[in-house]
């Protein structure tokens, strides 16, 4: 059955009567006359727009202005008991996607709702155009780049109304395409079968699916819609004048029962008639439900009664009930469903629900929450409600082909990981949730992420760390000369979150000259090691450790990003020759870890002793240390190089004993950390929210200001657990405004 869409009210002097078609809305919501009014400006903003030049690409042509699909789009919404808001973006919606007018004005004119709808339904606009199946799309096959934007779909919709003015769109887009071009035809079409049709299905809105699906198949495989269509409409008398008489006795069996409900004929779709004949093998002649009743009764306790009614009255055929009420569909449609021979014996398909399950059925999303203009907070509450929902719905079938449970699992893992992303054309790219500019050129082209220079999100400058979310448009910034940086695969500055990324960058940096890699990480590498304060290492023991046969080995595997930094800071750590440097020697543990079995320290010799750090020199794992036993407490820590423990080796040699860091160090380990900054407003207070967000703990603090100088030293006593932990916190703490430098104290 095709939908046609009802003539609009005519005033006297020809033109559309604004007010006779907003009273004759079907609105969900009391008619005040604000909202009469907000309706009216609307239409006849867009009204004003037909005559203003449109943009060729985005329009439907002559006969289609962008008033008249508005008021159709609205139309289509208000049916669905969408509210004040959804309506006027409705209205306006094809007059800024063909360019008549700018969002900024929609804004300015109507609000930040209205504005965001459109906005949204604008974003989901980059579907509708897709390139024939033989295109290749960022290396995949165009039946790829229609699974990426189905999936697309489900992540992007933060208000389920966007989906909604999108679907009314596409209705009106099928119902204008009858006499239009084969190819155009074809496109909105498959466009409608493969993605809005199963939408709608997802979104239980039942008259909106059956519609596009008819409309769809219609023009995809006109003959075999002819032929089904040309079967029905054969046997339509006498099909109706056996069905009037069905509906008298059911409703004189009802009264005798005492049970007040609505008994009427249900029209069966064309398409779903024939994808019951493709799924069933069977002929026109055994589908069942060409003939069917549907009875609409006031309680879940009368459906079964209506039931027992009907299968007293004729015979079921076994393997054709369906109790929907007690297990409902993925959609949340609930139903009674049977076949029975009924009278001359002719099967017949009955339905059974009550008025609040046939409003669901109709309206599906629509009929669970209400928009309310007036009330902020139950919308509010609506929204989220129908985001968690919409989310876990949107899960396809039989529309998607193929592993149908296999699909499910790989959208619940979408929801949770993958965002959607549009290219400048209109592609798709999946990448991960955490997924950056950088990450998404590399995604695109190796070439495009070594030449980035910068990068565009929704049309603005954003940084290379920025991170992306769903159906954002990014477009790359690109130079002849450019090159990457290093800065880029350091993992706490957020460039790149993706193996592939990273790997590129790796592998370019491994390309370049081995003396530039040399003095690149010498130069990293001295960096790091003087701002954490471990000048007194042994280099060349250290690039042993990391099975490098020389100094110079170690430096060009750090410059070439084959080693990183955080990778040698680990094998500072570690006093084993034989211990894996890619793993931490100190895992992160709780404060209750103080609390531990096995010590931190091993006393050469002696076995577990009672130890303490000193507090003169805060030794951190990875320090030459020396042990010195107190009287009393234990072996007191301290690094070799501590003037203390040197005056006590020459006082007191007999008390000296050999120490050495355990394989699992467990503790917190307190380290003095010196600030050189420039004064400002809230500089401390930006000092410790970065420590808290961190989970650092803060011992001690120390400020010294030169209010002529307008500086600040600060040196701040944290608790941290391996040198990895402290090189991210001091460049974190490096990249707020107004710090000159932030090193550990020598």
């Amino acid at each position: 059955m095709v939908k046609v869409r009802a003539d609009h009210p005519i005033a006297a002097d020809g033109q559309i009567d604004i007010d006779a078609w907003i009273n004759n809305l079907n609105l969900g919501y009391t008619q005040s006359e604000a909202s009469h009014a907000e309706l009216r400006r609307a239409a006849e903003l867009s009204l004003s727009l037909v005559d203003v030049h449109a943009d060729d690409d985005h329009s439907w042509g002559e006969d289609f202005s962008c008033f008249r699909i508005g008021l159709e789009m609205a139309e289509i919404l208000a049916d669905l008991q969408l509210d004040q808001d959804a309506l006027v973006a409705a209205i306006l919606y094809r007059a800024v996607r063909e360019h008549k007018i700018t969002l900024a004005d929609i804004h300015t004119r109507f609000g930040d709702t209205v504005s965001k709808l459109v906005k949204g339904v604008l974003r989901m606009a980059a579907i509708s155009y897709q390139r024939n199946e033989e295109e290749r799309v960022l290396g995949s096959q165009a039946a790829e780049q229609a699974e990426k934007i189905r999936k697309m779909l489900v992540s992007m919709v933060d208000d389920v109304r966007v989906a909604l003015i999108k679907l009314a769109e596409r209705t009106c887009a099928i119902r204008s395409v009858k006499n239009a071009e084969p190819d155009r035809r074809r496109q909105v079409s498959r466009e409608v079968a493969d993605i809005y049709a199963p939408l709608a299905h997802r979104l239980g809105i039942g008259h909106i699916k059956w519609e596009l699906e008819d409309l769809s198949f219609r023009y995809l495989q006109p003959d075999d819609y002819k032929r089904i269509a040309k079967l029905l409409d054969e046997r339509r008398l006498a099909r109706q004048e056996y069905i009037d008489s069905l509906l008298e006795r059911l409703r004189s069996e009802l009264k005798k029962a005492g049970i007040e409900g609505s008994v009427g004929g249900r029209a069966k779709h064309i398409y779903s008639i024939w994808r019951k004949m493709q799924r069933k093998g069977i002929p026109f002649s055994q589908v069942y439900d060409i003939r069917a009743v549907r009875i609409l009764v006031p309680s879940v306790r009368d459906c079964y009664a209506v039931l027992g009614i009907v299968h007293s009255l004729w015979r079921n055929i076994p393997h054709e009930f369906d109790d929907y009420i007690a297990s409902p569909k993925e959609n949340g449609y609930r139903s009674l469903h049977t076949a029975v021979w009924g009278p001359e014996n002719k099967v017949l398909e009955i339905q059974i629900r009550t008025q609040e399950m046939h409003e669901e059925s109709e309206l599906g999303v629509c009929a669970h929450w209400r928009y309310k203009g007036t009330d902020t907070k139950a919308v509010q509450d609506g929204y989220e409600q129908k985001i968690a929902w919409l989310r876990q719905v949107l899960e396809w079938h039989e529309e998607l082909g193929g592993d149908s449970e296999h699909l499910q699992n790989d959208l619940r893992l979408v929801n949770q990981d993958r965002i959607y992303v549009f290219t400048p054309e209109g592609h798709v790219v999946d990448l991960p949730r955490t997924a950056t500019p950088l990450d998404f050129a590399y995604k695109i082209h190796t070439d495009i992420g070594h030449r980035c220079r910068g990068a565009k999100v929704n049309n603005r400058i954003v940084p290379l760390n920025y991170q992306l979310t769903n159906a954002d448009q990014v477009e790359i910034l690109t130079g002849k000369l450019e090159s990457p940086s290093r800065d880029w695969l350091n993992s706490a500055l957020g460039y790149v979150n993706t193996g592939r990324a990273r790997a590129k960058i790796q592998h370019w940096f491994k390309q370049q000259a081995r003396d530039k890699n040399i003095a690149e990480g010498q130069a990293l590498l001295d960096r790091e090691f003087r701002r954490l304060a471990l000048l007194d290492l042994d280099f060349e023991e250290l690039a042993k450790k990391l099975r490098f046969n020389t100094l110079d080995d170690l430096y060009a595997a750090v410059g070439a990003s084959d080693l990183g930094v955080g990778q040698v800071l680990n094998a500072a750590q570690k006093q084993v020759d034989d211990a894996d440097p890619q793993q931490p020697l100190i895992p992160f543990k709780t404060k209750s870890a103080r609390q531990k079995k096995d010590s931190d320290l091993y006393i050469e010799g002696v076995g577990n002793l009672l130890t303490q750090i000193a507090n003169c020199c805060n030794p951190v794992p990875g320090d030459a240390i020396t042990g010195y036993i107190t009287l009393g407490k234990g072996v007191s820590i301290h690094r070799q190089d501590c003037s203390n423990i040197l005056q006590l080796q020459a006082d007191e040699p007999q008390r000296i004993i050999k120490v050495e860091w355990g394989n699992a160090p467990q503790s917190f380990y307190s380290v003095d950390v010196v600030i050189e900054a420039y004064d400002r407003y809230g500089l401390l207070k930006d000092i410790t929210a970065l420590l808290d967000t961190e989970r650092i703990n803060i011992i001690a603090m120390q400020t010294l200001s030169d209010k002529r100088k307008n500086t600040v030293d600060m040196q701040v006593t944290v608790e941290i657990r391996s040198f990895d932990e402290l090189s991210r916190i001091l460049t974190k703490l490096n990249r707020l405004p107004n710090i000159a430098s932030a090193r550990r104290k020598h």
